[in-house]
């Protein structure tokens, strides 16, 4: 059984950061995956897809974005390449095609199982991302047995779809996207929208990104928000990257023909879909934080003298909402074919034999430090700070997470 000090589980950029964190320590380790480099960027993702966050934001320990674009927004087969080319210019030890089966506390170690034999290790960083089930409700199943359910995990392109009315359950970046491409394919759809965050593309010139980033916002801490189980729930920003930069809004959407109703709350027996009636109360939420937000940037631009260079300060309109958005439709009529569950993902950890998971089967940890010495986990949704799951933000991540695991062999492995 081969022996090493870390073994990192996953190799996509979360993982990749760390194996550059700990060769730059000199810790010996090995990166497990299951397939290949970036395989969650692969598989699971739509044609259409490109990053949320513009080109130059692509950052990563020792390692950035050099094109021709740096405004631009990467597609899916850009984001292989690239992450790739990280993996081969750190020299990652990668072991490729190689599932981990179980991981089991083992003295003042672990073992972890895989289905090319065991490690033995101190130290286990599990790297392997958020994204790895939809998280669909459970009245899925009793949909009309003509209607087809889709996650976006599932879609490629409209082309796939059947003829007829598209109900996009889901209103952050997934499913405002996707209720505009299959809206544009011909196909009319129905989105139901639950809690949101509203943001521009641009602001004031600049990719929205630039302001968050420039003024500290995606630096926030997970130690400085006063509920940081709630902040890391709340959804995903409401942009899309396109050539053009486009915002893509529910006020655009509307403009478009889509229609709008409530959160999805129900199904009766009889086929039809019940939504909530907080659709307005929702929507001037995130108008409120949206301009809360504003605020804050043109109070930051204003302290540092980027208003100079600048646009003036711009607001916008309130989200419309239509007086007559329905309760309840009916999805046994046939006028609806398909259902798109643009509602998130879960993790899932059926091979972590540690018990370190909480009642919803998620891990329990502080800042990415579990409660099991030697355990970490790294590129979960506000890890330990705001862009914990964006390329740029799993560097600073890992390199505090690796300092606290070469405090942990220090002091109390004392192997180093």
């Amino acid at each position: 059984m081969p022996a090493v000090t870390s073994v990192v589980i996953g190799g996509g950029q979360a993982g990749l950061a760390v194996s550059r964190c700990l060769s730059a320590r000199a810790i010996d380790h090995v990166v497990l995956e299951r397939t290949e480099v970036a395989s969650s960027w692969r598989t699971g993702r739509w044609d259409s897809l490109r990053l949320l966050t513009p080109n130059w934001l692509s950052r990563l320990p020792g390692y950035r974005y050099e094109g021709d674009d740096p405004d631009g927004y990467m597609t899916m087969p850009e984001v292989v390449d690239y992450l790739c080319g990280y993996a081969s210019a750190i020299r990652a030890p990668v072991e490729r095609d190689t599932e981990v089966t179980s991981v089991r506390g083992d003295g003042d170690g672990y073992v972890v199982t895989t289905t090319n034999g065991e490690w033995r290790t101190r130290t286990v960083m599990i790297a392997s991302g958020p994204y790895s089930c939809p998280d669909v409700p459970e009245l899925a199943r009793s949909l009309p047995a003509h209607m087809t359910s889709l996650t976006p995990s599932e879609y490629r392109n409209p082309e796939q779809l059947d003829d007829g009315g598209v109900l996009v359950v889901g209103a952050a970046a997934t499913g405002i996207q996707l209720a505009d491409e299959i809206h544009r394919s011909g196909r009319p759809v129905t989105l139901s929208v639950g809690h949101h965050v509203r943001l521009p593309r641009t602001y004031r010139g600049k990719d929205i990104l630039w302001w968050l980033d420039a003024a500290g916002v995606l630096d926030e801490r997970h130690d400085e928000v006063d509920d940081i189980e709630r902040a890391r729930h709340v959804a995903s920003f409401q942009l899309v990257g396109s050539p053009g930069r486009e915002t893509i809004d529910l006020n655009r959407l509307q403009g478009l023909g889509v229609r709008l109703v409530g959160r999805f709350a129900g199904l009766t027996d009889d086929g039809k879909a019940q939504f909530s009636g907080s659709l307005a109360n929702v929507c001037a939420l995130a108008d409120l934080k949206l301009g809360r937000l504003l605020n804050t940037l043109d109070e930051w631009a204003d302290e540092n003298g980027v208003d100079k260079e600048s646009g003036p300060p711009e607001r916008y309109a309130p989200t419309a909402v239509p007086s007559d958005s329905p309760l309840m439709l009916s999805l046994s009529s046939g006028a609806f074919k398909t259902v798109m569950w643009a509602t998130g993902f879960r993790s899932d950890y059926p091979w972590l034999q540690v018990p370190v998971l909480d009642y919803k089967g998620r891990v329990v940890h502080d800042g990415g430090v579990t409660p099991a010495p030697g355990l970490y986990q790294m590129g979960s949704t506000f890890l330990r700070r705001r862009k914990s799951t964006f390329i740029d933000g799993v560097g600073d991540d890992a390199r505090e997470l690796v300092a606290h695991m070469v405090d942990y062999l220090d002091e109390v492995v004392n192997v180093r």
